[in-house]
């Protein structure tokens, strides 16, 4: 979602050539190859076929099977995306070789160094070159660590951009069954999925809340396998296989709420104006609580309980969407790329942070 806006947006500049490299992190079907389709993505040019493993394992897959492409190819930029292994383990490379890099989603910051993301997102930034953020927030992370004003692009939010371009078409996608009232659950978090006494609280909350709505739960690989291995009851829950791009989305648009531990989730559902209750004690994407509709719950399940009983009576949490997300987010990028320019209409200036402090 985050790479098909700029992929497109690059394809308009006649003096820019791309290659496309999938890792293969996420190498299930419904994770990856229907995205591709669904998003027009073009195939990629090289799949490493890193799959799964433990961090180590997985960064050390990518870094041995990109270093040879990037030695061929001999790029001018490399842009990586978001948080994931691939991202620190791309960018690490690179800056060994003395390539450029850019990151799209830079400064986003949870605070939290217990989660794998937030390391790879501090690496990512402090090697990267260019760094497009998607919201102020983002500047002032960066300005914090030390990162050069120059090489701090914001640009807005490219989920956005995807989100923006494919809601059209993705709500001729019509919801299964007859309930016109339901919650949209995602897991995937260790700290949610790998605790049986965490995840079976969780799980009972949401099936004392299908009582008063369905609950519609496309469940990741990782988590399907824990509720095996656990023994957990889920017969009150619709649990379906994870759901194409375009399907998920009109399924998002449409709940009355959506219970999460993504991040991206939390910025789509600002979006859109659908409340969002996270199952995390922190994020990486604060604009989400502060101006949208996402609100933190932690591992409290009697606040899950009283935010959900506000939202099926009317009064749920309302926002605003953020400034720049507004679908034009990876023409700002290409601009910067191709013509060294930045179409942000809002300018950041670092004084601003001593101001604020």
């Amino acid at each position: 979602m985050k790479a098909a806006p700029v992929i497109s947006a690059l394809q308009q500049r006649s003096n820019v050539a791309q290659t496309l490299v999938h890792t293969g992190q996420h190498y299930d079907k419904n994770m990856s190859d229907v995205f591709f389709e669904q998003l027009g993505i073009p195939a990629p040019d090289v799949n490493l076929e890193v799959g799964s493993g433990t961090h180590a394992q997985q960064t050390a897959e990518v870094m041995t099977r990109f270093e040879p492409v990037v030695l061929e190819t001999k790029p001018d930029l490399v842009l990586v995306y978001g948080d994931v292994n691939s991202t620190m383990a791309a960018t690490v490379v690179c800056s060994k070789l003395h390539i450029p890099v850019g990151h799209v989603e830079a400064g986003l910051r949870s605070f939290d160094r217990t989660m794998p993301e937030e390391i790879n997102r501090l690496i990512t930034d402090q090697l990267a070159d260019y760094l497009f953020t998607p919201s102020e927030d983002g500047d002032r992370n960066l300005f914090r660590e030390g990162i050069a004003r120059d090489k701090i692009h914001r640009v807005g939010n490219v989920m956005i951009d995807s989100l923006a371009r494919m809601l059209p078409m993705a709500m001729k996608h019509k919801p299964n069954g007859s309930s016109s009232r339901y919650a949209v659950v995602t897991l995937h978090r260790p700290s949610n999925v790998d605790s049986g006494e965490d995840l079976r609280g969780v799980l009972e909350c949401l099936t004392s809340a299908s009582k008063d709505l369905a609950v519609v739960f496309p469940v990741h690989p990782r988590t399907r396998q824990r509720i095996r291995e656990f023994g957990i009851e889920t017969t009150n829950l619709y649990l379906v296989e994870p759901m194409p791009y375009l399907e998920f989305l009109a399924l998002q648009a449409r709940a009355t709420v959506v219970i999460t531990d993504s991040g991206g989730i939390q910025e789509e559902t600002t979006y859109l104006g659908v409340p969002c209750l996270t199952l995390r004690h922190n994020t990486e994407r604060p604009i989400t609580v502060e101006l949208g509709t996402n609100m933190l719950i932690g591992d409290d399940m009697s606040k899950l309980r009283t935010e959900l009983s506000k939202i099926l009576s009317g009064n749920g949490k309302r926002g605003t969407i953020p400034p720049l997300w507004d679908g034009r987010a990876s023409e700002r990028i290409a601009d910067v790329i191709a013509h060294g320019e930045t179409r942000s209409t809002e300018v950041w200036h670092p004084e601003a942070i001593s101001r604020e402090q």
